[in-house]
Formats: C-alpha cells, structure tokens, sequence
C-alpha cells in the first residue's frame, strides 16, 4: 500500500491484492480526522467527537468553529463564535433601568454592560460611602475586584462628570455588597440623577 501527500493517504498499488472494500474502508478512515466536522452545537460536538484525534476541526450551525487540541482528552479551543446577545443586567433593590436599556454580554474571558441605572423613586444617587446598583449574572462574576471610570448625569447641581464603578469578584470581600454585585463610588455631594455602566472587564 503506497501513501500519498501529506496526510500520507494510503492508496493500493499495483502490486497489492484486490481487496477494494477494505482499501477504500482504510483510504475513508484515513481521510476521516482531515475533515470539517459538523455537530449541531457544543452538546452535539462532545457527544459525538470527545475521542477525535487532535486538530480535528469542527463548525457548528451557527458557525461557532473549534479546534481539538487533545487527542486523548475533549480539550479545544475556541476559533470562532458570534457575538453572544445582551442578557439583564438585575438592578438591586430602590434601583431601575433608566433611558438607557441594561444589559450584560459575555464574550470568552471578557464581560461588557451597557445602559443607565437611576432611583426608583427619582431622587438623585448620593454616595456618602458607596451605592450597591445591582448584579451581573454568575457566570459574569470576575475573580477579584474590578473598577471602570463611568459617566453620569450632570443635571442641577453636579459638576461631576464621572465617578468610579465596581464589580466585586469572588475573591473579594466588601461591606457594600456580594460577588458579582456593582458598586458606584462618587464624590460629589448633590449626587447624581443616573449612572451609566458602559464598560468591561476581564474574568481572570
């Protein structure tokens, strides 16, 4: 049995014994890991290619494409994937969702939000210490703490243009709050009528 290119396909020569079903059988083995692989989606790829040999390439329907970087464990990495959509952000107690819609997205190691967060009761968000604004989802929650600068509104009063926001990991301990709850920080004492959350940051 001769073996051509690179993937040193096996194909009969002249000189092998006749036996086609076996050799085409062989020839379609040896072909088979050089493939697209085409689960359904991320279930549907571990049901069916946890024993593939690595660097096995497989695109979802939705176009979501991994690459096996094991060929004795289910380990791959990530190539391609569309943009997860925005899920709630849950403002905490006394807070809403002001002109601007909330909303959290993952995207591999990294988290955004965007959208305002006022009071329920319309007054403005004074910070003697710290204001508790509400929470990200679990899997949003970063390991230790992370900050952001976030704009506000300037109405009446406030000359401050922006305070400083706060994700409380799940290293971190706080009198303000729990894991994944966002802390606004301000100085300014009138306060202010929202906060917008616009920012990110990373989960390691």
């Amino acid at each position: 049995m001769a073996t051509i290119g690179y993937a040193q396909l096996p194909v009969p020569a002249g000189g092998d014994s006749p036996t086609v079903p076996a050799d085409i059988a062989e020839l379609a083995a040896a072909i088979d890991p050089h493939l697209v692989q085409t689960p359904v989606d991320l279930a549907d790829r571990n049901n069916k290619l946890a024993d593939a040999p690595a660097q096995t390439l497989a695109i979802a329907r939705d176009g979501t494409t991994w690459l096996k970087t094991s060929g004795t464990a289910n380990t791959w990495i990530t190539m391609w994937e569309p943009l997860p959509a925005w899920r709630p952000f849950t403002p905490a107690s006394g807070m809403t969702t002001g002109d601007i819609t909330l909303g959290v997205r993952r995207e591999g190691m990294r988290v955004r939000l965007k959208g305002r967060v006022a009071k329920s009761d319309g007054t403005n968000l004074v910070a003697d210490y710290a204001v508790n604004l509400g929470a990200v989802p679990s899997d949003c929650i970063p390991v230790g703490l992370r900050s952001w600068p976030a704009s506000c509104s300037l109405n009446g009063a406030t000359i401050q243009a922006t305070g400083r926001l706060e994700v409380i990991g799940l290293n971190t301990s706080s009198a303000y709050g729990q894991a994944g709850d966002v802390i606004w920080w301000f100085q300014d004492p009138p306060g202010t009528a929202w906060v917008d959350l616009s920012g990110g940051y990373d989960l390691d």
